[in-house]
């Protein structure tokens, strides 16, 4: 990316990006169809109700695992390939330490999770059997994020969406299986997604043992290093804990919304389901973005790194005008994939939350632009502030406009953290680029950072 129309490049590095968003997000969507519509609402209010821990730790497993891939992306950049190497085997047995941790603490706190999050009684046994799956999967969870983070650190998006896309087909079809033939319920469902997860990791290993040299590891390595092991903490962790902290909010607002009763925590489930499927172009472009940064940070284009930027934003902004137009004139009709139109209040709520979602989804085109930006250049603490502003803004409305005014407060919660990250993000952006230009004229290295 150091080379090149910068809009094309990005266009043509987020593009596999964006499908293999779209296929990851397909797992939620199709779990919840038919959930919802072979179950019923009920089982779909179950597998929804625990969405905000699971974004809480699953986040975490994916931030960590980008994070993984920033100093590795500035080391290609750089064509520094010893020193990538060593980041690789420090960023692998990190991730199998995070695995064993994750792991064992949620699984044995799955219930007491539950109860935290005022999980209603008439669906706390489903809730439990999806969750207790999926925390007992964080380990495939990780394998495919770090693998594919890899992959893109130097270049490579399209092997990632490849095998996403197989693995999509493959998660469906055991959908159908699990659930209508075997009836192994909202277990099924949990199955099939932890299972097309493993299978996406294992034929990304497969790729890189085989074709990509350049993310080889030899003995010499294999050796724990301080410097290294800070390196790729300093980096991972932050972005990790950005999730976590976003999801801390989402879990005071799911916690309101289960306390409003199923009717609501199943309109909730499936309008977010709808946001987290329209909201891929705009991950798959800040990471193109981000990716951009770090490999031009890494060459030492500072010009380039903000031309960059500015086609990236520009992008978001269109398509976030556009698909929010789509969210409050269609969101009723999508949300009728996830249940039958007999189920009026449900839809009703479903359609409210995407309608005042979409008044300001361009909102969250500028707030993925800015955050990955931050942390492309090597800035993931910085990053980690505007999580705790979304956070903050996410407690705010649960606690005070949510007994005030119920389900309303619930559809205005995201666009007040959005705005919240966004107040903060800019100027810290502003502020980061100043810092990498004054690095570049200086030949001073910046931390995580191998700029020319």
């Amino acid at each position: 990316m150091t080379q090149g129309n910068p809009l094309l490049l990005i266009l043509k590095f987020a593009l596999p990006l964006l499908m293999g968003n779209l296929l990851q997000q397909t797992y939620n969507v199709v779990d919840a169809a038919i959930v919802g519509r072979i179950l019923g609402t009920n089982a779909l209010a179950g597998v929804g109700a625990s969405s905000s821990v699971q974004f809480l730790i699953l986040g975490f497993c994916f931030g960590t695992c980008s994070g993984f891939g920033i100093p590795i992306a500035q080391s290609f950049g750089a064509k520094d390939y010893k020193h990538l190497k060593n980041l690789l085997f420090h960023g692998y047995l990190l991730s199998v330490l995070f695995a064993v941790i994750l792991t064992l603490t949620c699984s044995l706190l799955c219930a007491d999770i539950l109860r935290m999050l005022s999980t209603p009684e008439e669906i706390f046994s489903d809730a439990y059997t999806y969750l207790l799956i999926i925390f007992l999967g964080i380990p495939f969870t990780i394998l495919y994020n770090l693998l594919s983070g890899y992959l893109r650190a130097v270049g490579d998006s399209r092997t990632p969406f490849i095998f996403l896309a197989i693995s999509t087909v493959l998660n469906i079809g055991f959908d159908f299986l699990c659930i209508a033939v075997f009836h192994w319920g909202v277990a099924g469902a949990a199955i099939a997604t932890i299972f097309s997860q493993f299978l996406s990791g294992i034929l990304c290993l497969i790729v890189i043992v085989k074709k990509s040299k350049i993310l080889h590891i030899s003995k010499e390595n294999c050796r724990i290093s301080r410097s290294d092991t800070g390196t790729m903490l300093m980096m991972g962790a932050p972005m990790g804990l950005q999730f976590s902290i976003t999801a801390i909010g989402s879990m005071f607002m799911q916690t309101a919304n289960n306390g409003l009763g199923s009717i609501y925590v199943s309109g909730f489930t499936a309008g977010n389901r709808i946001k987290q499927f329209v909201m891929c172009p705009f991950d798959a472009i800040a990471t193109a973005v981000s990716v951009f940064c770090g490999q031009n940070y890494g060459a030492g284009l500072y010009e380039r790194i903000k031309k960059g930027i500015r086609t990236g934003f520009a992008i978001n902004i269109f398509y976030g005008i556009l698909s929010g137009i789509a969210l409050i004139f269609f969101g009723r009709n999508m949300s009728m994939l996830f249940m039958k139109a007999s189920e009026s209040a449900v839809l009703d709520a479903s359609a409210k939350y995407l309608a005042c979602l979409g008044s300001c989804y361009w909102l969250l085109g500028c707030l993925a632009i800015f955050r990955l930006s931050v942390q492309g250049l090597g800035f993931s603490g910085r990053a980690v502030f505007s999580g705790v502003s979304e956070m903050i803004a996410r407690i705010g409305v649960s606690l005070i406009f949510v007994p005030l005014f119920g389900y309303t407060g619930i559809c205005w919660a995201d666009q007040s953290a959005w705005a919240a990250a966004c107040l903060y993000l800019f100027p810290t952006l502003r502020h980061c680029l100043k810092k990498v230009r004054t690095s570049l004229r200086t030949g001073q290295s910046m931390p995580g950072s191998q700029p020319k």
